[in-house]
């Protein structure tokens, strides 16, 4: 599905999106235990029999929302096509930490996240569309890692595995993070794991990235 399309083309491209920017904040508001198809209304300014026109279930607008979100990292990839590989590497490993203005949407929207996907193993619409986009997510770091070997900016590396320790550190940092902050992202049961997000993307640059790049390869 590309970005220009919907779940549901009976839905069109402006509603769909305003109501899936409606799930992504009710679900920073109430997180996923509490989500209900009214409180995505509510915030959407719309109806509740509008979003089961379009979507149905529940169920079947989360699939919506996550298949957004995999929409809108496509969308990241492409805004930074032409760059070096390294730029590109660093800016899509900037947008998996908290923003240096972060509002804390990162830690209760984070929270909501990780809720979703714990029902992935029981629900497989959840697990297929949670897979899919960890798998791309991967494909795309692995890619431009691909295209840094191939033009001389990067040394000779496996670009998979590189790109699956790049994903899963900075994925088990956010949920280190989440799993001891309270859903206001205003208090932490551990500085140490609430800062493992930035912590841990510096670590990569020190460890990972800075030792990929040839050098001068980006010059």
């Amino acid at each position: 599905m590309s970005a220009d399309e919907t779940t549901d083309q009976s839905v069109p491209d402006e509603v769909h999106e305003e109501l899936m920017a409606a799930t992504y904040r009710a679900l920073c508001a109430h997180g996923y235990a509490d989500l209900t198809m009214q409180r995505i209304a509510d915030e959407a300014g719309k109806s509740k029999s509008l979003l089961h026109y379009h979507y149905g279930t529940k169920q079947e607008l989360l699939v919506a929302f996550l298949g957004y979100l995999f929409d809108r990292f496509e969308a990241r990839v492409a805004a930074t096509e032409g760059d070096a590989p390294e730029a590109r590497l660093r800016a899509l490993l900037d947008k998996m930490v908290p923003a240096a203005d972060d509002d804390r949407d990162y830690d209760r929207f984070g929270l909501a996240l990780n809720e979703l996907r714990t029902q992935a193993p029981y629900v497989e619409a959840y697990r297929e569309q949670v897979a899919r986009n960890e798998a791309v997510i991967r494909r795309r770091l692995a890619d431009i890692i691909r295209e840094g070997v191939a033009e001389g900016h990067f040394r000779e590396v496996d670009a998979d595995r590189t790109a699956s320790l790049l994903f899963a550190a900075l994925d088990g940092a956010r949920l280190q993070r989440v799993a001891v902050t309270d859903p206001s992202g205003t208090e932490t049961a551990s500085q140490s794991a609430f800062d493992a997000p930035t912590e841990v993307r510096a670590a990569l640059d020190e460890f990972v990235v800075e030792n990929l790049v040839r050098e001068g390869g980006d010059e």
